[in-house]
């Protein structure tokens, strides 16, 4: 049997940073797991602190079920240094190299749009970005479309 993996991305701000990545991947909110009717149900049955919220946290699933989950959760501590994982957003799509990199453009102008900011492009190959806290990744053609 294979591993599933799930993602979970720190941050100070949870809306924000969830809202971001619903447009990024094409995301949605993820249902609580069964028996619970709503999220604050199930997070109610972990007793969490008095203090929290249930702002401190988003949870985020492929509609097709083909991709990783997503948990945002907001943590006390700002991000210090880079990231030693990235997410690789990989635009579809066959062509020659210059329509490929038309496409990775629009998608980096789409996401500068919803918040994002462009750090560096690689001609032709990929452009690195950063989310709304500082998160990088890259948007790339995907080799297999």
């Amino acid at each position: 049997m294979t591993a599933r993996i799930d993602l979970t991305l720190d941050c100070a701000n949870a809306s924000l940073l969830a809202a971001f990545w619903k447009t990024a991947l094409g995301y949605a909110d993820e249902p609580p797991p069964p028996p619970f009717a709503t999220r604050e149900e199930w997070l109610a049955s972990f007793g969490p602190p008095e203090d929290g919220s249930e702002d401190d946290g988003a949870w985020l699933c492929d509609p097709d079920g083909a991709g990783p989950r997503l948990s945002v959760l907001r943590v006390p501590e700002p991000k210090t240094a880079k990231n030693r994982l990235h997410i690789d957003i990989r635009v579809p799509g066959h062509g020659t190299p210059a329509e490929r990199w038309h496409r990775i453009r629009a998608e980096a102008e789409r996401l500068v749009v919803a918040g994002g900011t462009v750090l560096a492009e690689s001609d032709g190959h990929h452009i690195v970005m950063a989310d709304p806290e500082d998160n990088e990744f890259r948007i790339a053609a995907n080799p297999a479309a």
